[in-house]
Order: structure tokens, then sequence, then C-alpha cells
């Protein structure tokens, strides 16, 4: 490709790139065409042990800074972010796939978005004062020190803001690792933020895959971990931090239900349950995967939704006109028509797509699939590809206890113009992000995560802040101390 992809070095640490080829070479696949369009080496023990120990030592100095200089820097880098939004954006569509008309509006812009907040409300993040007659207490909120983040391939530079951002404003450092399969977008917000005034080793980014998320997890070191991953990495990553009691975030996998009530918006419903299942090629853990439309409306759904579908444009991702873009790997175009495979030996209905595209890269049309029951393979397991099933219900009841029953609960939504019902309803799933008439809306000022499977704690909004700060609390004695001798 004639647009030049290769980063100057594989990691960025203490504000600059820096390169150690003795790593394993990872290389970095366009997904629209299969080309390879960069590579980049796995972190050895040396870059880890770099990374670790300029953070360490940045750490210390910013945690004096003060709060509100803290907020000017990611503030400044988020106006940079905004500024550079096209060159970003057309870095993530090489990285992802994902089309551009997508990633000019949802991910840089996000991740300028959380920067943003987190610069804004830093100067706020204070402690308290306890009255207690003649004496008082007060509580002062402090870094918890050097944080790792572990991202996912599917929002490679959101997440690494949605992470940095409390991190920083909290006064910690971080080393950032980026999913292997992805690793290109999060060495510019690195750059980014060190042209914005971050100091050298507050954000450094190191590549690699399991061992090298192992390395970083494991360390001394490191006060907290933040994974956004799958469930079977953050149990790995889960059990490896309890080890030695680190903090730690989990936003993990999901299988989320959108209910659509016959009474519903049939055209709004369509366009939640489009946004639910394809955008992003359907590659979102939030997706609502499991969608349960009322007897009364099924039939027109499944009707009106295979219209719908055919409005996907399927083309260059870096042509704005593509709303439909690849798979991000070979593997997990395997996986996704493995899923369809056992989906149809099942019984489900395949109504329209699902089939691969005859070109160059990991290409699939996106499927709608009918006649799905709770106990097929597709109802149960996370499929991570545009698959769409459509399970029916008849009653409210049912249908909270059907949607219920399962080990995830990231997300949920209902359609329905029924309010009362709407809040009803949202209120007994068993969901931790959750959407009334929408789907899959995810702003920096609203808390984000999940319940049971689907994760620990909660990221964006001021949740945040309480997972990467600790409170120290001051007992104030006024007159003299009683004692029993």
């Amino acid at each position: 490709m004639s647009y030049d992809t290769q980063p100057k070095g594989s990691h960025f640490i203490d504000g600059a790139y820096v390169e150690d080829t003795a790593g394993t070479p990872i290389e970095v696949i366009y997904p629209a065409t299969g080309e390879v369009i960069a590579t980049v080496h796995a972190a050895t023990d040396a870059v880890i042990e770099q990374a670790l120990d300029s953070a360490r030592r940045a750490q210390a100095e910013w945690a004096a800074t003060s709060p509100r200089e803290r907020g000017r820097v990611l503030t400044r880098a988020a106006q940079i972010l905004r500024e550079r939004n096209r060159e970003m954006s057309e870095l993530e569509t090489r990285d992802t796939g994902k089309p551009l008309q997508e990633t000019l509006v949802a991910d840089a812009t996000s991740g300028a978005d959380a920067l943003e907040y987190f610069g804004g409300i830093a100067a706020g993040l204070t402690g308290e004062h306890i009255p207690l007659g003649e004496d008082w207490a007060y509580t002062v909120r402090e870094p918890l020190g050097v944080c790792v983040g572990i991202g996912a391939w599917n929002y490679p530079t959101q997440i690494a803001c949605w992470k940095a951002g409390p991190a920083l404003a909290c006064g910690n450092a971080m080393v950032f690792k980026p999913s292997e399969t992805t690793p290109l977008c999060t060495l510019k917000v690195a750059e980014i933020l060190v042209e914005a005034g971050l100091p050298a080793g507050l954000f450094n980014v190191v590549q690699g895959a399991g061992p090298v998320g192992a390395a970083l997890t494991t360390d001394p070191r490191v006060a907290k971990v933040s994974l956004t991953g799958s469930v079977p990495t953050g149990r790995k990553v889960y059990s490896a931090a309890a080890d030695s009691l680190k903090h730690v975030t989990m936003e993990l996998g999901g299988k989320s239900p959108l209910i659509v009530f016959d009474d519903a918006s049939l055209e709004d419903a369509l366009g939640g349950a489009i946004m639910a299942n394809f955008y992003s090629s359907g590659q979102i853990c939030t997706n609502g995967t499991r969608v349960f439309v009322q007897k009364g409306l099924r039939e027109r759904f499944v009707q009106r939704m295979a219209e719908r579908m055919k409005g996907a444009v399927i083309g260059d991702p870096l042509d704005e006109a593509t709303n439909f873009g690849p798979l991000v790997s070979a593997r997990q175009m395997e996986i996704v028509e493995g899923y369809l495979k056992i989906a149809q030996d099942e019984g489900a209905r395949c109504v329209t797509g699902g089939e691969r595209i005859d070109r160059p890269g990991y290409w699939m049309t996106p499927a709608l699939f009918d006649g799905v029951t709770d106990d097929m393979t597709m109802a149960k397991e996370e499929i991570f590809g545009p698959v769409l099933s459509v399970l029916e219900f008849d009653d409210e009841d049912e249908v909270v206890e059907r949607a219920n029953t399962t080990t995830f609960g990231l997300a949920a939504g209902v359609f329905t113009r029924d309010i009362s019902r709407a809040h009803r309803v949202i209120g007994r799933l068993e969901a931790g992000t959750c959407f009334i008439n929408s789907y899959n809306d995810a702003p920096v000022e609203m808390p984000f995560g999940g319940v049971k499977m689907s994760g620990v704690g909660r990221e964006n909004a001021k949740a945040a802040i309480e997972h990467y700060s600790q409170v120290k609390s001051v007992y104030v004695r006024m007159g003299a101390v009683e004692a029993p001798f």
C-alpha cells in the first residue's frame, strides 16, 4: 500500500519510539485485502523492564503535579486528537478493517471525548471533610501507582483513551498493551499525549500477545490491571492479578438481549437491531445478539429486516460510501463460519446472508437467522461477527426470564412505546449497560461495564475514578488524648 503504516518503532517508552527486533515479529494485516501493512515485534524482557521502570519513575513526579495541570494536558491531547481525526481514522480503518464512514465518527472522536472528560474533572477529584464534634476527619484521593491496560482489537484508539484518561487524571502512570491484531493506533495516542505535554514515561505502549500481558500483570511494580477482552483471557488475568492483590477492572464478553415488544416503532427497532448486530461487522462486545421479538411483530420484523439489510454497502473501507467492512482476521472469519454451520445443523433458518465474499481479505455478508431457540449454540455463545438471531416470545415475564438465562450480563436493550414497561423490564434485566429505544450508545459521561461473567468494575464517567484511585482517611483529634493508663 502506498500509505505508510509502518511505525517508527514497535513500542513507545519514556517519550520515544523503541525497537527491539529480538522480539517475535507480529505482522499487521489489512483485513480488507489480507496484505501485510506493517510489522512490529513483541516486547522482550528488556523492553518490558524499560517500560515499567520509566513508568514508576515518572509516576512519582506526576502524582505531585497539580490536578489542574494534569487536566490541561489531557484536554490538549483531546484537541490534537480531534485535529488529526482523519489521519487517525484512516489508520484505524487499515488496522481494523472498519469502514472509514464509521471510524471518522466513532473511534478517535470517542477517544478524544474521554481525554477531554477526564481532563475536565481532574481538578475536582477531591476528598471530603467529616465533622465529628470537636474532632474531625478528612479523606484524600490518591493515585494507585503504575497501571497496566490491556486492549482489544475492535476499538483500539477508544479503549486506549478510555483507560488512559482516568488513570492519568488520578495521577497514575500506565503501560498499555494493545491487541497484537491491531497494534498501530495506540502508538499514535502515546505520541499525541507527549506532544500535549505529558511527561515522558507516563503512558508507555508495548506490543505482544499473551506472554507479554502475563509479564505485565504479574509484575510487583504494577498496582492495577484493566482488561478489555474475552472471558477466558479475563479469568487468566484476574487469577494472575489476585496473587498480589492488584486492583482489577474487567470488561469482557456478552450475549446481550435486545427485546422488541409488538408496540415498538418497527423502523426504530430495526435500526437498533442493525446497530446491535452489524456495526463494526458485528465485532462489538455489547452487541444485542439475541433479538427477542414479540409474536405479533416477529414476521414483519424479519421481513423488513431482510429488506433493510440490502442497504449494506460492501466495498473499499476507505471509501466513505462503504458502511459494512470485513472481519478483522482470517481466524475470526473461521470462528464465525463455524458458528453459522452449527446454527444450520441445529435447525435455525438463515433468511439472508452469512456467505463468504470471493475477494481478497476477510469478507462475509451480514447474516439474519430466524427460528432461533434458547438451547441453540448461537443463542448461548458469543459469535463476535455479523450474525443477528431472532427469537420469538409471548409475554413480558417469559422474555425477562429467558433474557436473564445466560452467564453474561454486559448489556441489554428494550424497544417499546410503553415507557412504564420499558423501565420495569430494564429494572429486571441482569445487565450493567442498558438501552431504552436505542442501542450501543457509549457516551463517556455514562458508566460502562457488565455484571456476572461480563466483567468487574466500570469504565468511563465518575465511576472510573473509583477504580484508578484509593482513599486515604485521616482522623484529627483536637483535644487531649484519653487513655486507660
